[in-house]
């Protein structure tokens, strides 16, 4: 039976782990989207909603709370800069997990998570500069 048994332990032991769920929140917060398992991202789901909250509340408190955990001071900064005030008035539900398919190397459930709100930027293409034909030489 697996009664109270929620959560995944993602094959690792508890400090690599919490270095990996770091690692990921980190990413999401940075990049807005990030493409993983789908087991990660049901694991990191709860963790990057309970540090947007703390961006909600923006005390001192919350901020070496979230700087503690993020990675990078860049990150933090963002969070309470831009990702938390867009969720000023929302109760929760800040991600969003979309299921991408299979993964080819070995066969994992792929999926896509990312802040509700997010665009995705199409990047720009570059026109390719026709190579000039020569003049015709004068005779």
């Amino acid at each position: 039976m697996r009664h109270r048994n929620s959560g995944s332990k993602l094959g690792r032991n508890p400090s690599h782990r919490r270095a990996t769920l770091r690692n990921l929140v980190t990413n999401l917060f940075e990049h807005g989207r990030i493409t993983t398992t789908l087991t990660r991202a049901k694991a990191t789901r709860p963790v990057a909603e309970k540090i947007i909250t703390l961006g909600k509340r923006d005390t001192l408190q919350s901020r070496r709370q979230a700087a503690a955990y993020l990675m990078t001071p860049a990150v933090t900064a963002k969070l309470f800069s831009e990702i938390a005030p867009k969720f000023a008035d929302r109760a929760g539900g800040y991600t969003r997990i979309i299921h991408a398919g299979i993964r080819v190397g070995d066969g994992a459930k792929v999926a896509i998570l990312e802040i509700v709100g997010y665009e995705l930027k199409k990047k720009e293409k570059k026109e390719k500069t026709k190579k000039e034909e020569p003049a015709e030489a004068a005779s």
